[in-house]
């Protein structure tokens, strides 16, 4: 036995052990006191150890699960059920009682921080919610989510409308509570499906990205059905008039949300990340934008789920989103409110109704239905648009997972008194079911399906951008003057941009200002170049790849003079990569003025220094301009290629990759095996460029110099981009070659600089929050 497994089954037997344990001390505790004493029997101390023992079961219960390739939020549900009157009510009931009371004041405040789990539940599935993949598979997933809902949707009600009027609370509100049943019953869950399919490696894959983006559109066509839902429950009954004003205002919340309210979330979480300095600020705001989009739904007459689903989603595309920060409010909803929200929900599923015989059919006829109904559907969706059967049967396998979604729908409908604790028990347990059963499905029906040529070809270009620059760059910091190089270095920023759609500070590098303010002179010239050549840059990326992107992110102001202290205070709030393009950026003997030393010390990303050549003037990239960019197999020369790849593209011109090798002993006895190794990097560039659609041109030159080499065929293009590595030391230094280059060279030059010595300054002993990056 591998062992891997026999660490499982041990961390196991210990979790259950201390979970035993853990129930047979508190019980008898809890049997010796006859009534509360002290702070352990207050209504504090009661909701406190409610709180920990929800969170000791559910993650424990969790992660046992999880060891066993199954959702963890099974686990937590299933932790709760044991703690409810399914277990530990059925051995212990004045014990459970005595922690989980049913007194108005002590279950509205552990309920209070289930209702907020849900919210940010939802805020965080909105937040993983990958609109973009939905947009790229296009019909596929349409035709998969409206036949996935509709079936499975249509059979709920049906099945509600044959149920006996005992399960229901209000008789008169079974449409209603058919409407809340066929919604659990039609939604994927997202978190399941996608877990399995990253596990399987087909996140890439043309049909993982299918399943993947079916489940994201039936996510968000649920939590749509649930707030028109709640608004006929809301009236009782179906109300024609109420019933349209309540989609119209839904529809106006969309609307408006996904235009105007986008870009206001945008500039919120951009303003609270680049202004306040206190900790943790983005996330306040993340909070109060959830918070009021929320009461917003609840005011236009549906549930708050959908305002926090629709902030989420928001919040998940910003430009602005620093890293660890999503990773912070990941870790504090995972740890804490899931926990709770779905122990609470299983308190509220009492498993020994299921003893009835009646009632255990029923609820055998629910899962059964379920499962029908959603794998037909998905099936036949699948069919739909041409899938061959064992495409659409892992499609079917895959739509059939449930979780997250399905308890919340049910905890909301039990919430209204619409669904009766019985029905709810019943839909947690088709929900643990299909959850439990779906992901081995789902591996034996993935296994079947070769991957094709063209998806092979695609996985190798996105693993090949991958390991590019430009593809993990997601905001930039521009530093420059009113020089013609600085001015050149706001084109080039603004190409690089433009074809992400990257935000972008510049910070302009001007004379001091006057007394008067008003004289001070704005970067007005640097934003026109930016801004032109970032429109230039989106629309050749559009025309070739038909994404779209929008009008790149510009921050601008002058600063008179740029000081370290200023790029420390910038690069505080998450920068990935440093362009500075300043006059006078070299002395005399070709060396690093002092001024440039400081000003790119505090800053720790990477570097773009554009410095002018011994020649005169600033190239315009055209379609006749050539790109050289020297390579010579290590990672900082092939990202400088990306780089020059990069910026080659919007504006048509050509590159030239240039392989200088060493003239030696070693290349004189075994010219072959040099041949080889040179040949093999330049056929890397050459698919990096077929990528990006530039044409490029490779040369291998041998010479003891490459410095020379470069200088001289430097001759022959409008721009070189190389790439360099900072050697430390006191001055700036990127090491022989680079700096005789850079002495030599007669055209502009790019020095990219992705590997540096870190600065061992800091500024008030702060740290950044962390890099810019997106979901």
């Amino acid at each position: 036995m591998p062992t891997e497994d026999k660490d499982v089954r041990q961390e196991s037997r210990r979790t259950l052990w201390a979970a035993s344990l853990l129930l047979t001390i508190v019980p008898a505790g809890a049997a010796e006191a006859e009534a509360p004493v002290g702070f352990a029997g207050s209504g504090e101390g009661t909701f406190v150890l409610a709180i920990v023992l929800l969170l000791l079961v559910g993650r424990g219960l969790g992660e046992i699960f999880q060891r066993f390739d199954q959702p963890a939020i099974v686990g937590q549900l299933i932790g709760g059920i044991v703690l409810g009157p399914s277990l530990f009510g059925w051995l212990f009931p004045s014990v459970q009682h005595f922690i989980f009371p049913l007194d108005a004041p002590q279950k509205t405040m552990i309920e209070a921080v289930a209702q907020l789990g849900i919210l940010l539940l939802l805020m965080l599935t909105g937040m993983e919610t990958d609109l973009k993949l939905v947009r790229k598979v296009g019909a596929s997933c349409l035709s998969i989510s409206a036949a996935g809902i509709l079936i499975p949707f249509v059979l709920g009600v049906a099945f509600a409308s044959l149920l006996p009027p005992s399960l229901l609370p209000n008789p008169d509100q079974r449409l209603v509570a058919g409407l809340f049943l066929g919604t659990a019953l039609s939604i994927s869950s997202v978190k399941v499906v996608a877990m399995v399919v990253r596990e399987m490696n087909f996140m890439r894959r043309n049909l993982g990205q299918i399943i993947v983006s079916s489940a994201v559109l039936e996510d968000t066509i649920g939590w749509l059905t649930i707030a028109v839902t709640f608004a006929i429950a809301t009236h009782g009954t179906v109300q024609p008039l109420s019933l349209l004003a309540t989609i119209a205002a839904v529809a106006v919340f969309m609307v408006f949300s996904f235009t105007v309210g986008r870009r206001l979330v945008f500039s919120m979480i951009r303003w609270s990340n680049d202004s306040f300095q206190s900790e943790f600020a983005v996330i306040t705001v993340i909070l109060v934008i959830t918070g009021v989009m929320a009461w917003t739904t609840n005011l236009i007459g549906v549930h708050t789920v959908l305002g926090a689903f629709v902030a989420g989603v928001l919040i998940g595309e910003s430009p602005i989103l620093s890293g660890h920060i999503e990773a912070e409010l990941r870790g504090v909803i995972t740890a804490l409110f899931m926990p709770v929200f779905f122990g609470v929900a299983g308190l509220s599923a009492d498993l020994t109704v299921l003893a009835d015989p009646t009632l255990a059919m029923l609820t055998v006829i629910l899962i059964a239905i379920a499962s029908v109904g959603k794998f037909s559907g998905a099936f036949l969706g699948g069919k739909l648009v041409g899938m061959s059967a064992k495409e659409a049967m892992a499609v079917g396998c895959a739509m059939n997972a449930r979780g997250s979604t399905e308890v919340i729908v049910a905890s909301i409908g039990l919430s209204m008194n619409i669904l009766s604790h019985t029905l709810f028990t019943m839909i947690v347990t088709m929900a643990i079911c299909t959850t439990l059963a779906m992901p081995p499905m789902l591996r034996w029906a993935l296994r079947r399906l070769p991957m094709t040529q063209e998806e092979k070809e695609r996985i190798d270009r996105e693993a090949l951008d991958e390991r590019g620059l430009v593809a993990r760059l997601e905001r930039l910091l521009v530093i420059a003057d009113d020089s013609a190089v600085g001015k050149f270095t706001a084109r080039l920023a603004g190409i690089l941009g433009g074809s992400s759609g990257m935000p972008i500070t510049l910070l302009r590098q001007g004379k001091r200002p006057s007394a008067a303010a008003s004289e001070r002179i704005r970067p007005e010239e640097h934003v026109r170049q930016l801004k032109r050549a970032a429109k230039t840059s989106a629309d050749a990326v559009q025309k070739g790849e038909g994404t779209a992107i929008e009008e790149v992110h510009l921050t601008a102001r002058d600063e008179s003079p740029v000081t370290p202290e200023t790029v420390a205070d910038e690069a505080r709030k998450g920068y990935d990569m440093l362009f500075v393009g300043l006059a006078g950026a070299r002395d005399e003997e070709a060396a690093f003025a002092p001024g440039l030393r400081d000003i790119v010390a505090g800053f720790e990303g990477g570097l773009c220094l554009v410095l002018q050549g011994t020649g005169t003037g600033m190239p315009r990239l055209s379609s006749t301009s050539t790109i050289l960019v020297p390579v010579n197999g290590t990672e900082v020369a092939r990202r400088a290629a990306d780089l020059a790849l990069a910026l080659a593209r919007p504006c048509k011109a050509k590159v030239r990759a240039l392989y200088v090798a060493r003239q030696g002993r070693e290349s004189a006895r075994r010219p072959w095996m040099s041949r080889w190794r040179e040949e093999a990097v330049l056929k890397e560039i050459v698919e990096l460029a077929n990528r990006y659609d530039v044409p490029v041109q490779t040369a291998i030159r041998m010479h003891a110099n490459a410095d020379k080499v470069i200088c001289r065929e430097a001759k022959q293009a409008s721009l070189v981009v190389m790439g360099a590595a900072q050697r430390p030391g006191p001055e700036l230094s990127f090491g022989h070659t680079a700096t005789s280059v850079v002495a030599g060279c007669p055209q502009p030059i790019v020095l990219v600089v992705t590997e540096r010595v870190p600065s061992d300054k800091a500024v008030d002993g702060k740290k950044p929050e962390g890099r810019a990056t997106r979901k």
